[in-house]
C-alpha cells in the first residue's frame, strides 16, 4: 500500500460523544496550561532561593568556578565539590567510616547536609522540567481531541 492509497475513515460520534470528546480535549488544554505554569514558577521558585545563599562555585571545581549557584548545573557541581573538600579534610573517609568520636564527623554530617539540600534543588528541577513536558504535550493532545472533533452545529432555536 502507498501513500497515495490511504484512505481516511469517518466516525460518527453522538452528539454526547462529540461533547465528551472536546471537553477531554479542553480539559487537556487547561490541564497543560497549569502544569507549565505551575513548572515555571517552581523553577523560579527554587532559582530564587539558591541565589539568596549568595553560594559562590570555588576554583577548584569541575565547571562554573567563581559563578553564583542558582540552577541545577551550578547547584550539581557545588554539591560534588563540597564532597571532595569533605573527603579531604576526613583522610578520604566518609561520614560512616568516621569513628564516633572523631572531631571530622561534624563537619562530614554538614557537608553531607548541604550536598542533600543542594540536590533536592537538583531534583527540584527535574521535577519541573517534567512538568513543563508534560503540560505540553497534555496541551497537544488536548488541542489534538478538539481538532479532530469540531463543535457541533448550532441549531435554530
Amino acid at each position: 500500500m502507498s501513500a497515495e492509497d490511504f484512505e481516511t475513515g469517518t466516525a460518527v460520534l453522538s452528539a454526547g460523544r462529540v461533547k465528551g470528546v472536546r471537553l477531554v480535549g479542553l480539559a487537556g488544554i487547561i490541564g497543560g496550561i497549569l502544569l507549565i505554569i505551575v513548572a515555571i514558577l517552581a523553577w523560579i521558585m527554587v532559582t530564587t532561593e539558591l541565589r539568596a545563599e549568595s553560594i559562590t562555585v570555588p576554583d577548584d571545581a569541575m565547571a562554573f568556578q567563581g559563578q553564583q549557584v542558582s540552577g541545577p548545573l551550578t547547584a550539581y557541581v557545588q554539591a560534588e565539590i563540597i564532597r571532595e573538600h569533605a573527603l579531604a579534610a576526613s583522610g578520604g573517609k566518609t561520614f560512616a567510616q568516621l569513628s564516633q568520636d572523631d572531631p571530622v564527623r561534624a563537619t562530614m554530617a554538614n557537608a553531607s547536609f548541604l550536598r542533600a539540600s543542594l540536590f533536592t534543588s537538583v531534583v527540584s528541577y527535574g521535577v519541573a522540567l517534567f512538568a513543563a513536558a508534560a503540560g505540553l504535550l497534555f496541551l497537544l493532545f488536548g488541542w489534538a481531541l478538539r481538532a479532530l472533533v469540531p463543535p457541533l452545529p448550532r441549531t435554530a432555536s
